[in-house]
């Protein structure tokens, strides 16, 4: 645990970095990531659980920062405001479900065998509720889709559904792959004999 309390700031700036990187493009292109929005914030709770303020502090900057983002994209880039419409503040609780899920998990379990799995599964659900979230959101208060039923507007993000929750969890795989090569390099330097001149 000690080599993560001394990296915990480089675990916040890759996290920050990640999504600077990646959230000009949902679904990624051939010269583009497609958006880590859900896997950061996940992993802001999974890594930083057990910093509680610098998690809060984190949290506040992954939104500031999400928002800074989409307002350049859309202002200066011209990439389309579709989405933007008083249902962008659900995004808000959709961000804070995946943090929540990250903290929840990260005080209960250990990222090691079985637990593993238990990640895996939380990661889905939090991802797979914040999609449905978002999404319902944007149904009822975005103002567009008034002559547009809920299940025929529910058939047309379905298809979205998969990447989405898939992208996240592959975020968070690699994340989890990098954690466990730390510590594998942080165990084996402890064992290692000191040097002698």
């Amino acid at each position: 645990m000690k080599l993560f309390q001394d990296r915990r700031w480089m675990i916040a700036a890759g996290l920050i970095l990640a999504m600077a990187a990646t959230r000009y493009n949902h679904f990624g292109s051939a010269v583009s990531l497609p958006d880590a929005s859900f896997a950061v914030f996940f992993l802001c709770g999974l890594y930083l659980a057990r910093f509680a303020r610098a998690s809060i502090v984190v949290f506040t900057v992954l939104l500031l920062e999400a928002g800074l983002v989409d307002y350049y994209a859309t202002s200066v880039q011209g990439i389309s405001d579709w989405c933007m419409t008083p249902a962008y503040w659900f995004l808000i609780p959709t961000y804070g479900s995946l943090w929540f899920a990250g903290h929840w998990f990260a005080t209960r379990f250990a990222m090691e065998g079985k637990g593993l799995i238990g990640l895996a599964l939380t990661a889905g659900v939090a991802s797979s509720f914040a999609f449905l979230f978002s999404n319902a959101g944007f149904y009822l208060f975005s103002g567009r889709f008034n002559d547009m039923t809920a299940i025929e507007y529910a058939s047309r993000v379905a298809q979205y559904y998969v990447s989405y929750v898939s992208v996240a969890l592959l975020y968070v795989a690699c994340a989890v792959a990098i954690h466990m090569v730390f510590n594998i390099i942080s165990k084996e330097s402890a064992h290692s004999p000191p040097d002698v001149a």
